[in-house]
């Protein structure tokens, strides 16, 4: 299996980014010198970031750090990892507020890593249809989530998540365009982007909320 490269990548330069776009999205490009400093966070907890991504589905920001913090305390002070999930029940899942439905999920996510479907230290070496087609296996694990996750926990360089609605009114922003770009039309333009899609998605996100972006 050969390594997937863009996963072991160090976050590009602001020369790098800035030189990029210059030459292949000047739109781009001026987001990003209005804004500063590329920071992507790697988040190494696999197990916690796809609960806390199960937890928070549908619900407002609130309710979601509501219910995964009362999820967190049914581990007793310890992190939620696949073998102590397994071993909960269900009553104690619907009592910390979380559905019949996500508890499910949640069952399905710890049996996945248990019986080898998704393999932590094997996820760096896949490439993002591989990681996108092991996460989706996982009952309430779309699409969208997998591309976050190669964003966020394994620092993919070269994603584009086309279903974002943040990236849509971002780009139609950036751009003067007088409706939401569909996937088609996102596609087209992040060919411009490539290999750092991820990079513009990140600004475009900034573009929006002046935060940095996390998950």
């Amino acid at each position: 299996m050969a390594e997937h490269r863009a996963s072991a990548q160090e976050l590009p330069t602001r020369r790098r980014i800035l030189s990029h776009f210059r030459k292949r999205d000047p739109k781009i490009a001026r987001v990003i010198q209005a804004i500063g400093p590329f920071r992507l966070k790697r988040n190494r907890k696999y197990f916690v970031v796809l609960c806390r991504s199960i937890v928070s589905q549908q619900i407002s920001t609130a309710a979601a750090e509501t219910i995964y913090s009362r999820f967190e305390k049914l581990f007793d002070g310890h992190a939620p990892t696949p073998e102590r999930m397994a071993r909960l029940k269900d009553a104690p899942l619907r009592g910390a507020g979380l559905s019949r439905q996500k508890a499910a999920y949640l069952k399905d996510l710890s049996h996945r890593f248990l019986d080898g479907t998704i393999r932590p230290h094997q996820l760096n070496y896949l490439g993002n249809e591989e990681v996108i087609d092991r996460l989706t296996l996982v009952h309430g694990i779309g699409r969208w989530t997998a591309e976050m996750f190669l964003i966020f926990s394994l620092n993919r360089l070269d994603v584009l998540p086309v279903d974002d609605l943040g990236l849509r009114v971002a780009v139609q922003n950036i751009y003067g365009m007088k409706a939401r770009p569909d996937a088609k039309r996102l596609r087209t333009i992040g060919k411009k982007w490539n290999p750092l899609e991820t990079v513009a998605t990140w600004y475009a996100w900034r573009s929006l909320n002046a935060d940095i972006v996390n998950y």
